[in-house]
């Protein structure tokens, strides 16, 4: 078994594999749409921030608007998250917390494990989160199973 090389988050940025894999999870829409029934207005890659129905963006506004949000993203690792991670556990929960916002990330089960050294149990966690308005959306299955493995090393 390899030794995993584990840095401080505060230490650790998004990598440009990292960086793709939310672009492509998320997808780009030049207008606001609804991705889940009773879910908030979204546009560009993912963002919701200030988005409203009839909102539309270019591709480098949209790039613009996922960069930021991926600040927002690792501000919260760094906030929340006390332990040394690999490069692929920080790309998954990056990826993670840029889909379920700050405040769920920090006061998830996830980040209790992953605090506690728990890594694998922290792992494991992220395949639970595959509901929206209380269906398991397929999207997110997926989305949830690409993140376990970032996470685990196996991407």
């Amino acid at each position: 078994m390899s030794l995993k090389k584990r840095l401080a988050a505060a230490a650790l940025t998004l990598s440009a594999s990292g960086l793709l894999a939310i672009a492509g999870y998320e997808g780009y829409r030049s207008e606001a749409y609804i991705p889940v029934e009773g879910d908030v207005p979204t546009i560009g890659f993912g963002s919701t921030e200030g988005v409203k129905k009839g909102d539309t963006i270019t591709v480098t506004g949209a790039l613009n608007r996922l960069y930021r949000d991926v600040g927002v993203a690792e501000s919260a690792i760094d906030a929340c998250v006390i332990v040394p991670l690999t490069q692929g556990e920080y790309d998954a929960y990056t990826s993670f917390a840029f889909n379920v916002g700050r405040k769920a990330f920090c006061s998830s089960t996830l980040v209790r494990k992953l605090n506690a050294q728990d890594y694998e149990g922290a792992c494991a966690e992220l395949k639970r989160w595959v509901y929206a308005g209380g269906k398991k959306v397929p999207g997110l299955v997926q989305r949830r199973e690409l993140e376990y493995q970032m996470c685990v090393g196996d991407l």
